[in-house]
């Protein structure tokens, strides 16, 4: 039994997240399953690294599969791209270890976020960013993130309703970069929470346009309370670059 690893980019505006619902026919993972099992006559399930949102994108997300095809991985990667849909591109395939897991064996993540800051709308990144036409104070803004990077409770920052697992991640760089009218900003660290990247986005453009003060960070991390947190921004304009593994 060989085990396949994919790397996978996708515009996931189409689709209803990464993960298969049922019958429906638009997800990332319900699509890649579909031409796998076309392609080796297998009934194949897809392991990925993770979820990303209904209508999130991906650059790297990474899944593994199972199979007993003799295929190489460049005519898996041939007949995949073949067949599905333009916005789902596989980019590469390799022979993983028997006991890679794509999902246990995670070691960090990279995410993007965009935001198109400019009074004037954009006719081309309006699938990809966010719309966020008011001035936005960019020092600040600096100074808040600074206040997230480390070891800390992100169950203010998550859409989680209860958990029993730990809500502790570690966030090991947050960049700001403006470039024109857009806005970039990346966010690495070891694991991230249900709709942690969006709520955090959410909660740095409320201190950028002076809705809540930078010491505001450290209120949310306090009282533990989702609500005192800015909103969710919309998926449109985070990316999932890159996953890491030791």
């Amino acid at each position: 039994m060989r085990n396949i690893k994919l790397t996978i980019e996708y515009d996931g505006r189409r689709y209803q997240g990464w993960q298969r619902l049922g019958d429906s026919d638009k997800t990332i993972q319900g699509k890649i399953e579909s031409v796998l099992s076309q392609m080796t006559g297998e009934k194949i399930e897809i392991i990925g690294s993770g979820r990303t949102d209904a209508g999130a994108h991906a650059r790297g997300q990474v899944a593994n599969f199972k199979t007993e095809s003799t295929l190489t991985t460049l005519e898996m990667v041939s007949f995949l791209n073949r067949y599905l849909p333009g916005d789902i591109v596989i980019k590469e395939a390799t022979e993983a270890a028997e006991r890679f897991h794509a999902r246990y064996n995670v070691k960090g993540k990279q995410y993007s976020y965009y935001v198109w800051n400019d009074p004037i709308p954009t006719a081309f990144y309006r699938h990809h960013s966010f719309n966020q036409p008011q001035k936005l104070d960019l020092e600040k803004m600096q100074a808040a993130s600074e206040k997230l990077i480390g070891t800390h409770d992100f169950i203010s920052f998550s859409a989680l309703k209860k958990t029993k697992k730990s809500t502790v991640r570690t966030i090991d760089s947050i960049t700001i970069e403006r470039v024109g009218g857009m806005l970039h900003f990346t966010f690495s660290g070891n694991g991230f929470l249900y709709k942690m990247v969006r709520i955090m986005m959410g909660t740095l453009l409320d201190i950028g346009s002076g809705k809540l003060a930078v010491s505001a960070i450290d209120e949310i991390f306090a009282s533990q309370v989702r609500q005192n947190a800015g909103e969710t921004v919309p998926a449109q304009g985070l990316f999932l670059d890159e996953v890491y593994y030791s």
